[in-house]
């Protein structure tokens, strides 16, 4: 794997990370529609900082995610990406406080065998 490779993935699960932290944030702030309002509720969408944070953070990624499906094939780039979960797991324990259990764990680690596997075909 190529030093722009690794570069690359790593700025797409970073993307990912942050702007998944940056939707929860937002849609923290967010009041649910009430009696079917659901416009005042899509307004509010378009008025909350951190939602706008994570749609321009997406925008980013997506840049660089085309740039990844240039170099790799998609069956190898895919499963990668998977490390975007391991990504979201720690930041929401990490900056959002959430409780992880050993499911979390158990689940992380299948996930890492999983990414090391497709890895070995690079």
């Amino acid at each position: 794997m190529t030093v722009e490779l690794v570069a690359l993935f790593a700025a797409s699960v970073a993307c990912d990370v942050i702007g998944q932290i940056a939707f929860k944030l937002g849609a923290d702030k967010i009041p649910a529609p009430e009696g079917g309002r659901w416009g005042a509720f899509l307004r509010s969408l378009v008025a909350t900082p951190w939602l706008l944070a994570g749609i321009g953070i997406y925008v980013a990624e997506f840049v660089i995610w085309i740039r990844i499906l240039a170099l790799v094939p998609l069956s190898i780039a895919f499963p990668l990406a998977s490390l975007n979960i391991l990504g979201v797991l720690a930041a929401s324990h990490l900056f959002l406080g959430e409780r992880l259990g050993r499911n979390h764990w158990a689940g992380a680690l299948l996930i890492m065998a999983g990414i090391v596997l497709v890895a070995s075909e690079l």
